[in-house]
């Protein structure tokens, strides 16, 4: 037996099951992406910040906002069933998960004031600026 076949075929064979793992993991990683809810976060001119998160098809009662030491974290769970009846079929399609995102925030957040609002399939939190952190304008005498 050549030593140089057996290695190049070995070589081959463990080359073509990584390639076969990165595609699995590839698909799960992108099975996970459709999952996470969307945020846009935007800093504003007058000392506030937004988090906007696309929850759609997820009713109000099933968010939950916590803060916990310097997380605020956004709990949801989604449970959609469309289901069809008829004489000569049935149909029935389910989504349900669990939805988690977690933003860290700095130490210039008034913890105290964070408002959050839930409309049309849209999350809303605005969060402002700790007094004692906000810009001050010195005067020159």
């Amino acid at each position: 037996m050549d030593i140089v076949k057996t290695s190049k075929k070995l070589a081959d064979k463990v080359e073509e099951k990584v390639e076969k793992g990165l595609e699995v993991v590839k698909d799960t990683f992108d099975n996970v992406a459709r999952h996470l809810p969307f945020a846009n976060l935007a800093k504003h001119p007058d000392d506030t910040f937004s988090i906007e998160i696309d929850l759609p098809g997820i009713k109000k009662e099933d968010i939950d906002i916590k803060m916990e030491d310097d997380h605020l974290t956004i709990n949801a769970q989604r449970r959609y069933k469309n289901e069809t009846k008829a004489d000569d079929y049935y149909l029935c399609e389910s989504s349900f998960g669990m939805f988690s995102r977690s933003f860290a925030l700095s130490d210039n957040i008034n913890r105290e004031s964070i408002d959050a609002k839930y409309e049309n399939g849209r999350l809303y939190i605005t969060l402002e600026k700790a007094e004692s952190k906000k810009a001050k304008k010195i005067s020159i005498k």
